[in-house]
């Protein structure tokens, strides 16, 4: 991510320099607790009902928190709300890691930290979706993203998982959160070197300041009901997520198991997921963005689940990557159109709290797929489950499209031509919210 576009003043350049390295870390630390806390939970005893709590209540911590975190990136510089969450996730990680090390890990704790560092990126997520836009020109909005878009799953999803699986072979799983918590410092570290200018002061009270964020929420939400492009996508990812993400998160893992394989094969899929994301990412930045932009990014989605289904029938760890590949080819490729849309057609000054919409609605399920895929699997069987998580996505892409008439807005409201945006002082001076 240090290759940047050309259009990038020197001061934009050392910006997203030292973002992009704090962003890097952070994915790093997200793949490494992505493997680690599996297999914690399954050397602690538990199972596919004991990760699904695991991974619901971080969910749901993400959920709780996102709006506000929404509306305060539209307010606050997000350099300060980026510091604070890399730091949070770094130490209460630090603290599970130390537990399992010393041989006094309990389930608890490790829910317990799920949940506060699914709270915490209910506060990323938006901050860093409102800072990019301030440091990057709308010609350069789809490289940036396809960059992102690589660099997203080779360390979230390939490198990370990788890491964490050979420590937790070779060692345990709280050395893999031991090196989890050490990323997310580094991350922190980097956002220090973030300029900051203070908020202004203010005299009003607490309850003026709550009343102040309501109303900032409801004007975010009352954009999303009235952009119909918007709501029918969310719609759907929610639904879409509700079927797949449960099945992949909670039950691939216990499938792999299952086959004969472990925690290193485990990782091996994530990472064929991610290195599928990386070069479906680079494909869409390399071209321009498709005229049927809202059309081929719904199919990307809802096709893209339709691999699961493998993971159902086979015990070949071949098909099993191959699977991983394309779902994560399909998925990060409709990421990278999704980014730029998002940047290119909601106003500046609402994107913070619309990006954090994008997190509230899209994974309002996440939690219940979470919670249900293990349960689900013991009624109905690992195979049937996979089945309906990667069919039912692929129909509900289809008649989103439809019902919202996704062909005739993209056709309205084209893409593929860059709007000119002036330079100079002027694009200095948005620094000034980082």
């Amino acid at each position: 991510m240090t290759a940047l576009p050309r259009a990038l003043s020197p001061l934009q350049h050392a910006h997203y320099r030292r973002l992009a390295a704090s962003l890097a870390l952070s994915l790093l630390g997200h793949g490494l607790w992505a493997v680690a806390v599996v297999w914690q939970v399954v050397a602690l005893g538990g199972g596919p009902a004991a990760l699904s709590l695991v991974t619901a209540l971080a969910a749901g911590g993400m959920l709780v928190s996102t709006l506000v975190g929404g509306a305060l990136a539209d307010r606050l510089p997000q350099g300060h709300i980026l510091l604070g969450v890399t730091l949070t996730e770094g130490v209460t990680i630090a603290v599970v890691a130390v537990l399992s090390l010393t041989g006094v890990l309990a389930l608890g704790h490790v829910a317990a930290v799920g949940l506060v560092g699914g709270i915490a990126m209910g506060f990323y997520y938006p901050a860093y979706s409102a800072l990019v836009p301030v440091l990057v020109p709308p010609g350069d909005f789809l490289a940036v993203n396809g960059l992102e878009g690589v660099v997203r799953p080779v360390l979230a999803q390939a490198a990370g998982p990788a890491v964490a699986g050979f420590l937790v072979a070779a060692i345990s799983p709280g050395a893999a959160l031991a090196a989890a918590a050490a990323a997310a410092f580094g991350a922190a570290a980097c956002v220090t070197t973030l300029p900051v200018r203070e908020a202004p002061a203010t005299h009003a009270g607490a309850r003026s300041a709550v009343a102040g964020l309501l109303a900032d929420v409801g004007e975010g939400f009352r954009y999303m009901v009235q952009t119909p492009w918007l709501l029918a996508t969310l719609l759907f990812a929610a639904t879409m997520l509700l079927a797949f993400i449960g099945p992949f998160e909670v039950l691939v893992p216990f499938a792999i198991q299952a086959a004969g394989g472990g925690p290193s094969q485990h990782a091996y899929v994530l990472a064929a997921f991610g290195i599928g994301g990386a070069i479906g990412s680079l494909g869409v930045a390399s071209l321009r963005l498709p005229r049927r932009y809202l059309t081929v990014m719904n199919l990307l989605w809802g096709a893209g689940c339709i691999p699961l289904v493998v993971f159902g029938f086979t015990t070949d760890l071949w098909l099993m990557l191959a699977a991983g590949a394309v779902m994560g080819a399909t998925f990060q490729a409709g990421m990278v159109i999704w980014g730029t849309l998002l940047q290119r057609r909601v106003p500046a000054e609402l994107l913070g709290r619309v990006s954090s919409l994008d997190f509230f609605v899209s994974l309002s399920f996440m939690p219940l797929s979470m919670a249900l895929a293990g349960p689900v699997s013991e009624l109905i069987g690992l195979t049937a489950t996979f089945v309906v998580g990667g069919l039912a996505p692929a129909v509900l892409a289809v008649v989103t499209i439809v019902v919202a008439r996704m062909p005739a807005d993209e056709l309205s409201h084209p893409l593929d031509v860059v709007p000119e945006v002036p330079s100079g002082p002027l694009a200095e001076e948005r620094l000034d919210r980082v």
